[in-house]
């Protein structure tokens, strides 16, 4: 596939500048439009003759200082924001932009067609719930016959024009603009006619979205994270981040019972819905009845408002409620069936979300992704609401982190558990004993009971070995992931594997009265 760089640029603010004229102008700009462009991108190491570069000033490095190099590798089009030095023979045609992320996201939408016109888009945001609220809607999308592909934290996955799954693990929770449009582009011609995908505060900052429209925006909540070096600088401009996608979207679904939703919608451009408990909400939920069964935590409530029905999810809580109602929310704008959101939640799974792990008819076993102090909190106290006989919590904190993150782990896990078993996570370049002693540190503030066993894998036995008549067990941190990374290198590690390897070892079937 070629264009020329006018095709691309005819939906961008943009400016022409020649290293050789000054002012640039007539023949000579008419001629750098009809340059011929190969390909795009903005890793210099895929540079051939013709491609198009991005010069993105990154937090780690900066693609200018790479311009020489582009220009003597053969790319036709540099995309600059700032002044690049250029000796090479051959001379690229520069485009200066204000900002080269916001060009790179509208220009990889023009290079791809666009392909987000030709799909319904639904992107979802917030602090915590996201994972699992895209889940939710897939689901129910699926369910309901809807083609639908996912975009998030733990993978991509949509199904090609042959029907075979496509499955790709994440690296981050919203893509680069350009594989995010080549994702679109990918799944609009495999037929795919709903996307869902989570828009995270860095993708919204970075314009990762930018270049199209959302048909729906999706807030979930908000909480202070993600605030520090190389994320956002303050609460304020983490709130603001999220407030950006209600200016990208035709309809806004919003928690209405959320502090802070009145601040994310305030210079919204969008219409707007709002879900929750509270009477002033769009989609209310009512009569919420906890369900303890063995295997299973989960909640029954009836909807009124946009949607009468009778709903049952087989996760804990009033935050699964909330991430049920959004996704009632969202699949009942497309059209989708009552019965039909109905039987899709009754099934609906999220890999490393409240997970359950059938182990014994004695305790309930989960996986669940909480690594951090407000995520911990929310689930254990969640989890204390079933009237557990003890809650035993196994976790550990990364390696190269905040110390306070291990601290306040330590301390919400002590206050809630009845048992904490300490274990390493993914230390990283840090000593795992290390961080252990940092979540000792928060544990001692309370007077919960906790023991240290370093290895995962036999803390994990510890705690099956050990669980006693209903126990609510909870495996906490890891999640989706299926590795532990040590001094810079990522071994396999899926908890779930060990789970199996644990039981076959110690001769446990889930079936007996073990």
């Amino acid at each position: 596939m070629t264009k020329t760089l006018r095709e691309l640029l005819e939906e961008t603010t943009w400016q022409i500048v020649l290293p050789d004229l000054a002012p640039a102008g007539g023949e000579e700009t008419e001629k750098a439009l009809d340059t011929i462009v190969s390909d795009i991108t903005n890793d210099s190491r895929k540079i051939h003759d013709g491609s198009l570069f991005f010069c993105i000033a990154g937090a780690n490095s900066n693609g200018h200082a790479y311009a020489q190099q582009a220009a003597e590798a053969g790319a036709s089009v540099l995309i600059i924001q700032e002044p690049v030095e250029i000796t090479a023979e051959h001379r690229p045609v520069l485009v200066k932009v204000e900002d080269t992320r916001l060009a790179m996201a509208q220009l990889s939408a023009a290079w791809y067609g666009h392909p987000a016109r030709e799909m319904k888009t639904i992107g979802v945001t917030g602090t915590k719930g996201k994972t699992t609220t895209t889940y939710l809607i897939r689901s129910i999308l699926e369910t309901a016959g809807k083609k639908t592909g996912l975009i998030g934290t733990i993978e991509t996955r949509f199904h090609d024009a042959q029907g075979n799954e496509i499955v790709r693990p994440a690296s981050n929770t919203t893509p680069e603009s350009i594989v995010l449009q080549k994702t679109f582009r990918e799944m609009a011609d495999a037929g795919v006619e709903y996307v869902v995908m989570e828009v995270s505060s860095q993708a919204l900052m970075l314009h990762r979205t930018q270049g199209f429209i959302f048909d729906l925006g999706i807030f979930t909540n908000l909480s202070p994270d993600h605030i520090g070096p190389n994320e956002h600088d303050s609460f304020e401009n983490y709130l603001y981040c999220k407030s950006l996608l209600f200016r990208q979207c035709r309809t806004g679904i919003i928690n209405g019972d959320d502090p802070y939703a009145q601040a994310v919608t305030k210079d919204a451009v969008c219409s707007l819905l709002h879900y929750g408990f509270g009477e002033e909400n769009d989609l209310r939920a009512r009569d919420l009845q906890l369900v303890h069964t063995p295997g299973e935590l989960g909640i029954t409530f009836r909807t009124e408002g946009l949607v009468t029905m009778q709903a049952h999810i087989p996760t804990p809580g009033r935050f699964s409620v909330y991430n049920a109602l959004c996704a009632i929310a969202v699949c009942a704008q497309f059209g989708v069936p009552a019965e039909e959101i109905r039987q899709a939640l009754t099934g609906a799974r999220t890999r490393g979300r409240i997970e359950m792990v059938r182990v014994s008819s004695r305790f309930t076993l989960m996986i669940d992704y909480a690594h951090n102090a407000v995520a911990l909190e929310s689930l254990l106290s969640t989890l204390r609401e079933y009237q557990p006989h003890r809650l035993v919590t196994v976790f550990g904190c990364g390696g190269n982190r905040s110390k306070l993150r291990r601290f306040d782990m330590g301390e919400v896990s002590g206050r809630l558990s009845d048992l904490t078993i300490i274990t390493s996570d993914n230390p990283r370049f840090e000593e795992p004993e290390d961080i252990i002693a940092d979540i000792v540190t928060g544990i001692s503030r309370t007077d919960g009971k906790h023991i240290e066993i370093t290895d995962r894998k036999e803390a994990i036995r510890y705690a099956i070995l050990n669980g006693e008549p209903g126990d609510i067990i909870v495996l906490a941190g890891k999640g989706h992931e299926d590795y532990q990374e040590i001094r810079g290198v990522k071994y396999p590690m899926d908890e779930r594997v060990l789970i199996r390897e644990i039981m076959e070892e110690e001769g446990i079937s889930p079936d007996a009265e073990n």
